[in-house]
């Protein structure tokens, strides 16, 4: 099995081990096509990399799975489910099995840590505030900020808010948690603490993890399968190992980060010069 044969680690274990499945989806905005016969898998218990050059559409497939948007054809099962066939208490029941950690930590201002990872207890279940001071304290604890759970969002550093996102988005035990670039704005020591994170909240938890990013390297650490989406589809599938000895030239363009390649710098635009002569702006 290759990084070059796309589907090959997609497909290749029993289906009740997959927890999250796109099959051969097709997917537009504003007649933009995003998709074009998508297909990956995300199997149980472990870490899947979802990555690709900006604009690729991986925050959509994230929304696509969340069903905060809907194929245009093919499907998107998780547990077994098409989301686009679920009724409105179906996709709540379903989010509620899910721990999402948003790209800009997304914390509530007006309230302190303590609350911040105690809103989705709040907000869904009717435990006692004993119970929720327990759960609070014990995910802080596993993050590193039991002691800053008094403090207001404006007085943590970006590293530490991540991983108060990550404590409130694991509060709820969730068998799902979607991690949305979780590496964006990081210092190296904030970086690797989340890596640590990531890992740590998989093994012990037993959680099926999805991370959607472009930093090829830290995946590389932690992820046991992983995509590339370019040109609307899975171009690469793999381990990171598998992908890292691809010959494919955009698989390569990707890993090294070069300007040049299939994946082009320029979007696409009328000829440069013809436009700059019609004297218009658009």
């Amino acid at each position: 099995m290759t990084a070059s044969e796309p589907h090959a680690a997609a497909l290749h274990d029993a289906a009740g081990d997959v927890v999250v499945e796109a099959s051969d989806v097709d997917y537009s905005i504003g007649g933009r096509q995003i998709f074009s016969g998508l297909t990956l898998r995300a199997r149980r218990g472990r870490i899947t990399a979802v990555m690709g050059p900006s604009g690729t559409g991986k925050t959509t497939l994230l929304k696509l799975i969340t069903a905060q948007a809907y194929a245009d054809s093919g499907a998107v099962r998780v547990w077994g489910r098409d989301v686009g066939h679920l009724r409105t208490r179906e996709v709540f029941a379903m989010r509620r099995r899910m721990g999402m950690l948003f790209q800009n930590g997304a914390l509530l201002t007006d309230l302190d840590v303590f609350e911040n990872v105690a809103f989705p207890l709040r907000e869904h279940t009717n435990l006692s505030e004993p119970l929720i001071r327990a759960l609070v304290l014990t995910k802080l604890q596993a993050v590193g900020l039991r002691g800053a759970a008094s403090l207001m969002p404006a007085e943590l550093s970006g590293g530490m808010a991540r991983r108060v996102a990550l404590a409130r988005a694991v509060v709820m035990d969730p068998e799902l948690l979607i991690y949305d670039e979780p590496f964006v704005g990081l210092d190296p020591i904030g970086l690797g603490m989340i890596l640590r994170l990531i890992q740590m909240m998989n093994e012990a938890l037993g959680i099926t993890s999805i991370v959607v990013s472009h930093d090829v390297q830290e995946l590389a650490m932690i992820a046991h399968d992983s995509y590339l989406i370019a040109e609307g589809r899975v171009v690469a599938a793999g381990t990171p190992k598998e992908l890292e000895a691809s010959d494919s030239p955009i698989v390569r363009q990707f890993l090294s980060g070069s300007p040049d390649g299939p994946v082009p710098f320029q979007y696409p635009a009328p000829e440069y010069a013809q436009q700059l002569l019609e004297g218009e702006v658009r």
